[in-house]
């Protein structure tokens, strides 16, 4: 066994070689082959134009191909980039929607606040409460509605509610914390209106038909009485619920009812019972005026 084993590692030595021979001995072929070429020219020009004609197609075709990937890799990266670059965009359109929408909210907010103070200012003689429309009938206009005022508010029944320019309506039910008002736009509400210029008296009655053209009913108004198109109607001094001398509205198409015993019209009001948020509560009843001398009549 021990003879054997070290003839087989003889014949291992003899068999190795050492990498760098291997190396050597390539590069003096390749340094031959170089001489070779160059010294016989005319002896390796079809070996020269076979290379050429085989190796050229080749490198034509591995130049397209790789440039076709490369273009494509080039087009995978923009799509993405541009994936990338409309995500972004619109995580900016939504933000700036969302801050657009809280603006409008504001300046809208701003603007019936700005309503209110106006109002405030304008029956400065009266005692007000702010109220907030929480809830209404389920139509476009606000002819019934809730506020989110009530009893601990000093909110009463039968309390007239202001907005816009003028008169809402009146307080009809009230709670600790609500009160339902029914507006002049009602079909059951009835109001002692007064023309502001020359004081003759008329009736406005709530008709939630005519709202889509913008008006209401007048009524009773004296025959004789000289009524113009755009004269101003305001609460009558003889109104037994209403405060005197609040705006309702402008008269229009003044004409001689179907008896010839008075004349009628329509009334454009001057609150905008559609886009109706926010409201003021007179706290003094009607009752409670003692000497109607001392109440201001106002310009619009």
């Amino acid at each position: 066994m021990g003879h054997r084993s070290r003839n087989r590692n003889r014949f291992k030595e003899k068999t190795e070689f050492n990498p760098k021979y291997l190396l050597g001995g390539f590069f003096l072929i390749c340094v031959v082959l170089i001489f070779v070429s160059y010294r016989y020219k005319d002896v390796f020009t079809p070996a020269r134009v076979f290379v050429n004609n085989t190796i050229t197609p080749m490198q034509s075709g591995i130049k397209t191909v790789g440039g076709f990937i490369s273009d494509r890799f080039r087009i995978f990266s923009d799509i993405r980039r541009l994936l990338e670059e409309n995500d972004r965009l619109k995580a900016q359109v939504d933000e700036l929607k969302n801050e657009n929408q809280i603006l409008t909210q504001e300046k809208y907010e701003l603007n019936w606040y700005r309503d209110l103070y106006d109002l405030d200012v304008k029956y400065s003689e009266y005692p007000k409460v702010a109220a907030t429309v929480i809830s209404r009938e389920p139509n476009s206009y606000c002819n019934v509605f809730i506020i989110d005022k009530g009893t601990d508010n000093g909110i009463k029944k039968n309390m007239n509610v202001i907005a816009g320019n003028g008169l809402v309506g009146i307080i009809t039910d009230v709670g600790k914390n609500w009160a339902k008002v029914r507006s002049i736009i009602d079909d059951d509400s009835s109001v002692s209106g007064m023309f502001l210029k020359t004081s003759d008296t008329c009736i406005v009655s709530g008709n939630i038909e005519l709202l889509d053209k913008g008006y209401i009913d007048v009524s009773m108004i004296n025959l004789k009485a000289e009524i113009y198109d755009n004269y101003e109607i305001v609460t009558s001094y003889i109104s037994d619920k209403y405060l005197p001398g609040i705006l309702i509205g402008y008269v229009s198409d003044v004409k001689v009812d179907a008896g010839r015993m008075s004349k009628e019209a329509y009334v454009t009001p001057v609150v905008d019972f559609q886009h109706l948020e926010a409201v003021f509560v007179i706290t003094r009843l009607r009752e409670q005026l003692d000497n109607l001398d001392e109440v201001i009549s106002h310009d619009n």
